[in-house]
């Protein structure tokens, strides 16, 4: 099977320029190469697959920002790191920053941790001394150039630090690098809309305009009706080797219906066909009933391929989570799952909350195989069939809800806890043990007190920090709970 949206096949465009002063140059013999020389550095220091570094080396006067803001222009980048490697006018920024129109990101990088004074004050020679400290200053122009963006209305962010052998310094790069990637893959998702809302669910009801505007996500309304046609389609030969692939994916429990896995594998086939046809890259889903005895069939049987196209960078969201199904794809982009979720229940003797959900799963990030049991009834839904039971992997997590707010805005909740061994619930659902540093009982105060609706997303490791970038690459509100 292949993958619609694999994340090797996301490009981001990524700009570089230094800075300087060529009243420098002719002062100061071997300057100008030793700072060139530096930002070649970073732009190796950028390289990673599926990121394309534009380097136009040192902007040293206006004339030349003028042609670097156009020229970053027609490279189409998607974020700038602006490199101060020495004192610089805040004019030959401005232009750069003004024509690109992309979010830009101030690197303050000094060459070495401290200067060798007693080699730098034994050099002897005053315009040699001021050429090598010149080198150094970094950090001398960066609130002059803050203060032109500022005035100027321009968002800016900073890493201050050491160009080599500073771990934290290079994480906080590669954090802003990975958050960049991840708007960019959002800019390219392509969402398949199948079915309707979950009557009565008003806070899962969102405006798509919205969500389309602020992610740049292309919505594809389908119907249930394609899918069930397509159905129709499947060879047998196909229905027995996506059998055979379940029990090779899955834990599948003994007591599962052939039948009902025939079904399942069907109608997995289908939607792999469906995905295709449609490019998708996401999918939200959720089909009540109205007595076509196909399309329930269709629906009832939709949780294990859901599941697989999850697991495989294909997020699938039930209940017609639009906002829920972002949260999924933004956490999959940054490589650390994405699963469907909500709590289920607080367990105050171990200080846990129990969160998980009906439906698919993300299968990669499972603690172990995941089961397949068999429902004889979905809770609040349509049919019978097979579900899937798994817990996420134990360990750090990130949970991550896109929140549609009052007065059209829209702001990213976050949360890290840890996934925890534990009994669960064997209902056939995703069922996961969460715990929190500020405890069970002041999480869910503090994460509803911010209006979220009632699902969330869940991926493994640690990524708040990650996310909080991508908010303001998006210039919309993160909220933090801690």
């Amino acid at each position: 099977m292949n993958s619609s949206s694999p994340r090797n096949e996301i490009s981001l465009r990524v700009g570089l320029f230094g800075i300087g002063l060529d009243t420098y140059w002719p002062q100061f013999a071997g300057l100008k190469e030793r700072l060139e020389g530096y930002v070649a550095r970073v732009a190796q220091k950028l390289e990673r697959p599926g990121a394309e570094i534009v380097n136009l080396g040192l902007v040293d006067n206006p004339e030349r920002a003028q042609a670097a803001g156009r020229e970053f222009r027609r490279a189409d980048v998607d974020l700038l790191f602006l490199y101060v490697t020495t004192y610089a006018l805040s004019s030959t920024v401005l232009p750069v920053v003004r024509r690109a129109k992309v979010p830009v990101i101030v690197l303050n990088l000094v060459p070495q941790p401290a200067i060798d004074y007693t080699a730098f004050n034994a050099l002897g020679d005053r315009t040699q001394m001021t050429g090598d400290w010149l080198a150094y200053c970094s950090a001398c122009p960066v609130p002059e150039i803050s203060n032109v963006f500022q005035r100027a209305g321009i968002p800016f962010h900073q890493v201050t630090g050491v160009l080599e052998d500073d771990p934290e310094c290079w994480r906080e790069i590669e954090g802003w690098m990975d958050a960049a990637w991840v708007a960019a893959g959002m800019a390219s998702n392509r969402l398949g809309l199948l079915g309707h809302y979950y009557s009565g669910m008003l806070d899962i009801y969102s405006d798509v305009t919205l969500q389309c505007a602020v992610f740049g996500t292309h919505a594809e309304i389908l119907e249930v009706d394609e899918l069930a046609a397509l159905r129709r389609e499947v060879k047998d030969s196909e229905v027995g080797a996506r059998m055979a692939e379940f029990h090779e994916i899955f834990d599948v429990q003994p007591d599962c219906p052939p039948e009902d896995l025939r079904e399942a594998a069907c109608t997995a086939v289908a939607l792999d066909r469906l995905v295709a046809n449609h490019r998708l890259n996401s999918l939200a889903y959720y089909y009540k009933g109205t007595g076509v005895a196909e399309n329930e069939t269709t629906l009832a049987s939709i949780i294990l391929g859901t599941s697989q196209l999850t697991g495989r960078g294909i997020p699938v969201a039930g209940e017609y989570e639009v906002k829920n199904v972002h949260a999924m794809k933004i956490l999959d982009l940054f490589g650390v799952g994405g699963s469907f979720t909500e709590y289920y229940a607080l367990d105050f003797e171990q200080d846990v909350v129990l969160m998980g959900h009906d439906g698919p799963g993300h299968i990669a990030i499972a603690e172990g195989k995941t089961k397949v049991r068999p429902l004889k009834v979905y809770h609040g839904k349509v049919g019978r069939g097979v579900s899937v039971e798994m817990a996420v992997k134990h360990g750090p997590v990130t949970l991550l809800s896109v929140i549609e707010r009052g007065g059209g805005k829209l702001a990213l909740l976050c949360a890290q806890a840890e996934s925890v061994p534990g009994a669960i619930l064997e209902i056939g659902n995703t069922n996961s043990r969460y715990r929190f540093a500020c405890g069970a009982r002041e999480f869910v105060n503090r994460w509803n007190a911010a209006g979220p609706a009632h699902h969330c997303a869940v991926g493994i490791g640690h990524i708040a920090d990650k996310i909080e970038k991508l908010g303001k690459l998006l210039e919309i509100e993160t909220i933090r709970v801690v």
